[in-house]
């Protein structure tokens, strides 16, 4: 059975602060990057600007980003139905896309962002 209900605020910000470490360390930084990225999005409802470490995998202007646990995280609701615009690290380059989130039928949820034109 999956866990069900949200993560304590204080073990979400600790992994948090060590993912945000070892993406920014001279030695381990560029390994972590390829395979770990932060948005940084506005919330639907509070209108409030968060950002949050996420693995994701690339292919050309589409990122793909496999949810986790999503019942214990709300961060993804606020790219259901239409989507919603968000901002991704890539290349240690802030790059801006328009991201939709789909649950399959097995419950597993995926966050496609196609980035901007001309950014590819």
């Amino acid at each position: 059975m999956g866990y069900r209900g949200p993560l304590p605020k204080k073990a979400v910000d600790r992994v948090n602060t060590c993912v945000g470490v070892l993406r920014t360390s001279p030695r381990w930084g560029p390994l972590v990057r390829r395979h770990l990225t932060r948005i940084t999005y506005t919330g639907r409802r509070s209108g409030r600007t968060f950002s949050t470490p996420v693995g994701y995998r690339r292919a050309g202007d589409v990122v793909t980003i496999g949810v986790r646990m999503p019942d214990a995280k709300s961060w993804w609701r606020n790219f259901t139905g239409d989507g919603a615009p968000l901002t991704l690290e890539l290349d240690a380059t802030d790059r801006t896309g328009h991201a939709v989130a789909r649950r399959d039928a097995q419950g597993r949820v995926t966050v496609t962002v196609h980035l901007e034109d001309g950014e590819a």
